[in-house]
């Protein structure tokens, strides 16, 4: 009986936590009504109106659907209010009509593994060396601007290096003082013993259950278990996020993928690279040497292993962030991976930029570049193996200024990355949309385009579910109805991002 009251106690407990969730998002929507919005805002929109119509529109609406051809979209106080044949509106009322043939709508990008920092490697030279220690340095200014310009309306930061400054990030972002996307504020990396000044080390399953407890306390919506924690932290980390309604991801080494899902964990990042269930050399609660390579390499798509280990990440309800951006990013064009875009290069701080020429110049072992191609490969077909199977599978670049991968770009560049791994262009909008806003609890009020949901929305030039590239082709951004100009955003952090 005592069982059964906990279980009814606790059931009442993630119910309220959800209105409240619920509840906080409605503030943020309010907040971003125009009339609202301060002067450091209002100066990128470009569309205000309280209503909205986007005429003759190509909708590719994030649910894998086919598009609707020639549609018009009327957006009111945020929403979305009609999806209907495309026809001429007349002017009136303080509409605004954007006629948009040869246009396409997506739904916002639902970014789950989407930074705030960049890596700093102090003395970085031009033969990869560097001065100890490096450092993650936060990027309050130019991140979020860089999300929002490419279309990215909702980032988890899967991982804070200052969460206090992410919190108030978030705050000013939803009273409309400064522009960017909304926001899941990851905690503190939940490490143990590690080389990072930035991270705090946790020293005991209680001191997991503790870190957890003051920042949910203090508004964090989720949490990330990283490499050296031990299983039992960990277990003691997802009890206590679990508890209060929220969510814990992981980038792991110590603790394998069937140890996590034993644990509860509900989600894991970059795929299946970082799994080291099969590593020849893994011991009980201690990172290997390869960090996943070597199972990854012992791990086909079809194989038992592989076959069990989605039928329990299914069961258990664990999805798989995909980031391939990060070993892509690292192959040179010869390998058929492009070069940083110019606009990439624009938005870089001059010391970021001449680190990524550094890299992108440098010659590198080819028996380290062949492995990388083949881990990437392998990566590909065990990600298309796994939604085959029924799996979720998330996306986020993981951008920290490594080989030209940023916010912003890195998530249009992860979708197309999926395209390459055999998804279709629709699934894989469909991946980086409405799966994330799925895991977020917030795929009623957006991730796909429908009547009644925010209007978070990204117009591109061309037909993305045809040729995937057009995804880099933004010409507007709305996020809870405001239209933003993304040039203007861009042209606003030329030159920062790796600064501030």
């Amino acid at each position: 009986m005592g069982e059964r009251s906990r279980e009814r106690r606790a059931r009442r407990r993630d119910r309220a936590l959800l209105c409240l969730a619920a509840l906080s998002w409605a503030a943020a929507v309010r907040a971003q009504r125009v009339d609202s919005l301060g002067p450091e805002v209002r100066r990128f929109v470009r569309v205000g109106t309280p209503r909205v119509v986007l005429a003759h529109v190509r909708v590719i609406d994030g649910t894998g659907a086919p598009p609707l051809e020639d549609r018009n979209v009327s957006i009111a106080d945020g929403r979305i209010t009609a999806i209907s044949p495309g026809s001429d509106v007349p002017p009136g009322d303080g509409t605004t009509i954007l006629d948009l043939k040869g246009y396409s709508v997506i739904p916002g990008i639902v970014g789950m593994h989407d930074h705030l920092v960049t890596l700093v490697r102090p003395n970085y030279a031009a033969d990869g060396t560097s001065d100890r220690p490096g450092l993650f340095q936060p990027m309050p200014f130019s991140a979020p601007r860089l999300y929002l310009a490419n279309g990215v309306t909702t980032i988890r930061t899967a991982g804070s290096i200052a969460p206090d400054k992410d919190l108030k990030l978030r705050k000013i972002i939803d009273q409309g003082t400064v522009p960017g996307p909304h926001i899941d504020v990851t905690g503190p990396y939940l490490d143990g013993s590690n080389p990072y000044l930035d991270f705090p080390e946790i020293k005991s399953p209680e001191d997991a259950r503790r870190t957890v407890a003051y920042w949910a306390d203090r508004g964090v919506t989720s949490f990330k278990a990283y490499k050296n924690i031990t299983r039992e932290e960990l277990r003691a980390a997802v009890a206590e996020a679990h508890k209060r309604g929220l969510k814990v991801t992981g980038h792991l080494c110590s603790v394998t993928y069937d140890e996590a899902i034993e644990a509860g964990i509900d989600n894991l990042e970059h795929g299946f690279f970082v799994n080291t269930a099969l590593d020849p050399d893994k011991k009980p609660d201690s990172c290997s040497q390869s960090q996943g390579d070597s199972t990854l390499l012992h791990t086909s798509p079809g194989d038992a292993y592989a076959k069990r280990l989605f039928a329990s990440l299914i069961a258990h309800h664990v999805a798989i962030t995909s980031t391939l951006v990060g070993l892509a990013s690292s192959l040179p064009p010869a390998d058929g991976r492009s070069a940083a875009r110019p606009a990439v290069l624009e938005a870089m701080s001059p010391g970021l930029r001449e680190s990524y020429l550094y890299d992108r110049n440098r010659a590198s072992d080819p028996a380290r570049l062949k492995e990388n191609a083949e881990l990437l490969r392998r990566e590909m077909d065990i990600e298309r193996a796994f939604v085959a199977a029924g799996g979720l599978l998330l996306a986020g670049p993981d951008p920290v200024g490594l080989n030209g991968n940023i916010p912003g770009f890195g998530d249009q560049r992860e979708i197309e990355l999926l395209v390459d791994a055999g998804f279709t262009a629709l699934e894989a909008i469909r991946i980086a949309t409405l799966n994330g806003a799925t895991l977020l609890g917030r795929q009623d009020r957006t991730g796909s385009i429908a009547v009644g949901k925010s209007a978070d929305l990204v117009v591109v030039k061309g037909d993305p579910a045809a040729r995937i590239a057009d995804i880099e082709n933004v010409e507007i951004v709305f996020k809870d109805g405001v239209g933003y100009d993304p040039k203007k955003l861009l042209e606003s952090v030329k030159g920062r991002y790796g600064e501030y």
